[in-house]
């Protein structure tokens, strides 16, 4: 049984010292373009701080939507396979590419023309615009930093690919509590790569998020602490914006480990904003963002 004052942290994973050294980019300074598509160029990651989110703000939608996934009420936004809204059960969680188990975890899928839960507020809503627009000045960076020839592949500015969009996602995770041992090989989000340009996560309260660098090592993300006031931002780069860029800028693989511990009986949830092109955007010769998203779908079995 849950406690009534269980903790929430967002995202999750085991306990283990972080890598420090995973360079913070202060959003404000002068330098921070070029910093970011140096570490997306290395990475396919970057971390942020002094960004407009606000940590008050994203444990607060934690709070109200935990309450969602334990409530009856989910059941009312069963997730719909042709418009890929609503909630996803646990059972038709996504099997992240090359794996056979499916990830530990549900989520809920929210559009700006999609349903919303009743009963739950408009503070996550609030939340994707005030995280789509700090996509789109990042995405104005990354294409100011991109080399003259790689600019010169984009079909578009990378701005105005998002422009009209109506495929920009706001993902609320839930990582329920692991009370019993995980199926073995199952992770709470196995190894994969985004599928959108960009991705922005608000940062952990507890380490586990790892990305895999060129030298296959698995590096961890820096966390935003309970006590921080300053919330960390972790951005990263998809599988449309490695297509356009002709593979300047990498996807690079990602996981979410499973916590140990007292950390294991505790939930997390997650608010990944993923920014996506409109669908007839011409990334390269063989994919416009349409048919990658369809693509990754199905791989995902999630379409048929």
């Amino acid at each position: 049984m849950h406690k009534p004052n269980e903790e929430i942290t967002l995202l999750c994973g085991e306990r283990h010292n972080v890598d420090m050294d995973f360079p913070l980019i202060d959003y404000r300074a002068a330098d921070a373009p070029q910093r970011l598509c140096l570490s997306l160029r290395e990475t396919g990651f970057a971390a942020l701080r002094h960004t407009p989110l606000q940590a008050v703000a994203i444990r607060s939608i934690g709070r109200e939507w935990l309450g969602f996934f334990r409530s009856p009420a989910r059941q009312a936004c069963l997730w719909d396979p042709v418009r890929q809204d609503g909630w996803f059960p646990p059972e038709v969680s996504e099997v992240a590419k090359g794996h056979s188990q499916r990830d530990l975890k549900e989520f809920f899928h929210g559009y700006a023309w999609g349903r919303w839960p009743d009963g739950v507020s408009d503070a996550a809503r609030r939340y994707a615009d005030q995280a789509t627009g700090l996509a789109a000045t990042l995405l104005a960076w990354v294409q100011a930093g991109s080399p003259e020839n790689v600019r010169a592949g984009y079909s578009e500015p990378l701005p105005r690919m998002i422009e009209g969009s109506d495929r920009t996602l706001l993902r609320v995770l839930h990582y329920p509590p692991q009370v019993e041992p995980a199926p073995p090989g199952a992770l709470r989000a196995a190894a994969h790569e985004d599928i959108n340009l960009l991705t922005i996560l608000p940062a952990a309260e507890e380490a586990g998020l790892q990305v895999q660098d060129r030298q296959g090592r698995w590096l961890d993300l820096p966390v935003t602490r309970p006590e921080d006031e300053d919330q960390l931002v972790i951005v990263n780069t998809g599988d449309m914006l490695q297509e356009a860029s002709g593979g300047w800028f990498p996807s690079t693989p990602h996981r979410v480990l499973n916590p140990v511990g007292e950390a294991a009986l505790r939930s997390r949830i997650a608010l990944p904003l993923f920014l996506h092109p409109r669908a007839e955007v011409r990334l390269s010769a063989r994919h416009t963002a349409g048919s990658c998203l369809d693509e990754r779908l199905r791989e995902l079995g999630l379409k048929t």
